[in-house]
């Protein structure tokens, strides 16, 4: 069989949904994948035929299509945590307590709110997730104090967080102490960082919109399906992502 019919291992298990690509190498390296009834080595490559089973429960072959992938997007209220370990209180799994296995595209705070995707496509998680794509995330922000004429500068310009300086972004001033920033960007809680360094405390954090895809009419713990021409649209934003995924800000 050339290698051309064949497919890591990894890729298999996070494209029927299960989880990430990253997630299924510990299940591979925790022994909890058998393939054909052999413990399988990292970066072991399948063929239609396989029979790939986690935790001793085959795992399903995908579609071509895709066609039995789900693909939404939910309002996270706050409280709500972004993980898939149901043990933790107000998981973002339970609260939405979807019919098929989906898991969320990066994270939103706990005390954030605001626009997440979740999926079953494991493939596109990865892909949405690479930074090389720079997708605009955009938030509304407030802050516990007027924004003055520098903080908008400054927060536009960049800020060293992290032993590093953001990448300019767009900040627009809608309130006297409200803003709105879009960033293409995923350090880890960098709204907040950004804000703390400049001397403002984030009070409200809620991302209205990620790429294409907006947070519209949908109310605090609703979500919905993906139209045809937004998952169209998705895919070809991420079709040529090749880069290590990292998480989407906040």
């Amino acid at each position: 069989m050339s290698d051309q019919a064949l497919k890591r291992l990894n890729k298999y298990i996070s494209d029927t949904g299960l989880c990430s690509r990253r997630e299924a190498d510990k299940l591979i390296e925790q022994n909890r994948v058998i393939v054909n009834n052999r413990p399988p080595e990292l970066g072991t490559k399948i063929g239609p035929n396989d029979i790939v089973k986690v935790d001793g429960k085959v795992v399903g072959k995908v579609a071509k299509d895709k066609s039995d992938r789900v693909y939404i997007v939910y309002n996270k209220p706050i409280g709500i945590t972004c993980t898939t370990e149901r043990h933790v209180k107000g998981n973002i799994i339970d609260a939405i307590s979807h019919k098929d296995r989906i898991f969320p595209v990066g994270r939103l705070d706990k005390p954030s709110e605001g626009l997440i995707i979740l999926t079953s496509d494991g493939d596109i998680v990865n892909k949405i997730l690479r930074a090389e794509n720079a997708h605009d995330k955009e938030y509304e922000v407030t802050v516990n104090q007027p924004i003055s004429e520098r903080f908008v500068k400054r927060m536009s310009r960049g800020v060293p967080i992290l032993g590093t300086v953001t990448k300019p972004c767009i900040v627009k001033p809608t309130g006297k102490a409200k803003f709105t920033i879009i960033l293409t960007q995923g350090l880890n809680r960098q709204i907040r960082r950004m804000c703390e360094f400049l001397g403002y405390e984030v009070t409200k954090l809620k991302r209205t919109r990620i790429m294409h895809l907006e947070l519209g009419t949908l109310r605090p713990g609703q979500w919905r399906n993906l139209t045809e021409r937004e998952l169209k649209t998705l895919n070809n934003a991420v079709k040529d992502s090749s880069k290590v995924a990292k998480e989407l800000p906040e």
